[in-house]
């Protein structure tokens, strides 16, 4: 693609005057201490508690997805859905943010409709080589004693778990690749940052925020949002980014739900 359309390098995402900068520097920490910024220092904390506690790391869990409600099925989903919909408030916030500098709002970073099917092909397709692969690593650390035993899902047997599974997967991939490609990226290049910079920033971040999976988790986290940075930067889009981190993370999430204790080489607490 042309140089004008590559995120970044485009008349849009170009250098602005110090005084703006200082704005877009303050308004880009306010969104990441919003959102998944907050969510990194949290996963450092867990993870010093983990490995501070007596044992392995592979003998303690990480429960991705846990009721919030135990024997009380309605209230509980009433808390699963509150949960998505407020983990979404700081996307909604992106958007506006974007609408204000008329970009487009999240059409600047390529979230929108105008191309499904480009969006979804190819999302699939990054899917499939990244879920495998991310499962081996997953599996390996693990018996390395790298990583907790990650638990996808510890959800009681109710008629909406399958759905709340999926909801949750689809948030998981809308705010991580918002925030964390589109509109980090963005802003970094109206700073100023070199392009290796901003790669590095937006993978490191990403592997932040996994931490409280182990070290596994981390390193694994921050190769796969180097590659979606790539991958952005050719396509212009972050659609087929969301497109395949929610079918990894929907078949992670129901694929342990119908498979855990059932298979003798997914592991369990």
């Amino acid at each position: 693609m042309a140089d004008a359309d590559v995120p970044g390098q485009g008349p849009g995402d170009g250098l602005v005057e110090e005084s703006s900068r200082s704005i877009l520097r303050s308004e880009t920490w306010i969104v990441l201490a919003l959102s998944l910024g907050a969510s990194g220092v949290s996963a450092l904390i867990s993870f010093i508690g983990s490995v501070t506690k007596p044992g392995g790391l592979k003998d303690q869990a990480a429960t991705l997805n846990g009721s919030h409600a135990p024997g009380r099925p309605w209230l509980d989903l009433a808390w699963q859905l509150f949960g998505i919909a407020s983990a979404l408030v700081p996307v909604v916030l992106v958007a506006h943010l974007l609408l204000r500098e008329r970009a487009g709002g999240l059409r600047a970073i390529g979230f929108d409709r105008r191309r499904p099917g480009f969006d979804l092909s190819r999302g699939v397709a990054l899917a499939a080589v990244i879920g495998g692969s991310g499962l081996l690593l997953y599996l390996g650390a693990r018996a390395a004693g790298f990583n907790l035993t990650v638990v996808p899902e510890a959800l009681p047997d109710v008629w909406w778990k399958i759905p709340v599974l999926i909801a949750s997967a689809v948030q998981n991939a809308v705010l991580e690749e918002v925030i964390v490609v589109g509109y980090l990226l963005r802003r970094l290049g109206q700073l100023g940052w070199s392009p290796l910079a901003a790669l590095a920033v937006s993978s490191v971040l990403r592997g932040s925020y996994h931490l409280y999976q182990g070290i596994g988790g981390f390193v694994g986290n921050m190769v796969m949002g180097a590659l979606f940075v790539l991958l952005y930067r050719r396509w212009g889009r972050v659609g087929p980014l969301v497109a395949a981190h929610a079918l990894i993370d929907i078949v992670a999430f129901v694929g342990y739900a119908l498979l855990a204790g059932r298979v003798g080489w997914l592991p369990t607490p």
